[in-house]
């Protein structure tokens, strides 16, 4: 027998840079269980997906017999249609983890933050999109090491703001403080599970 959810599933949506995962944080702290889609990735490159991968991009398997994800983030950033090889390989192995979670919580809030607005998900679920400005999220991702050419590719490589915004059935903007985010993020959470 499959266990109906009591509790909402949210997809917590928005392009890299924009806040997703200091809202799941603060999802968590609020009781809710969070699945990163991100991490998910990397755990299916490391696991049923290595073998497709390392067939395609023999390139990127480190000499440890690894992904090197940066390599292949370079390859598949700047290229559509290797970006659509990869997601061939990965978002039906992610579906199928974000599944089997979505299956096993079903007393509390389950939270996927995922960037993407492909359908990895059956079922009713909220989208909250995050949003933040172009230039803010290419200062925190430079905060994080990361390139003005990589930013710029990732951040070219997935939807805008804009088109999260309108699949999205709440949005967070995330250009303020973090006391504001904190705000917003309660006031979601009030809405959609103390209701």
């Amino acid at each position: 027998m499959i266990n109906a959810p009591t509790s909402p599933r949210i997809l917590l949506l928005g392009g890299i840079g924009t806040g997703k995962s200091a809202v799941a944080r603060l999802l968590a702290e609020l009781g809710a269980t969070v699945v990163d889609a991100d991490r998910l990735g990397h755990q299916v490159l490391d696991d049923e997906g290595f073998e497709a991968v390392a067939d395609r991009w023999p390139s990127v398997i480190t000499s440890e017999g690894t992904v090197d994800r940066r390599a292949l983030g370079a390859i598949v950033f700047r290229d559509r249609d290797e970006l659509a090889a990869l997601e061939g390989i990965t978002h039906p192995l992610i579906a199928a983890r974000i599944a089997k979670s979505a299956a096993e919580v079903v007393d509390r809030p389950l939270v996927v933050e995922m960037p993407l607005l492909k359908n990895l998900t059956d079922g009713a679920w909220i989208r909250v999109a995050v949003t933040a400005p172009r230039d803010v999220r290419m200062e925190r991702l430079a905060e994080r090491g990361m390139t003005k050419r990589d930013i710029v590719a990732r951040m070219d490589a997935q939807p805008s703001d804009a088109e999260f915004v309108q699949a999205a059935d709440h949005v967070i903007d995330n250009s303020g403080s973090l006391d504001d985010l904190g705000r917003q993020v309660l006031r979601l959470w009030s809405i959609l599970v103390a209701a």
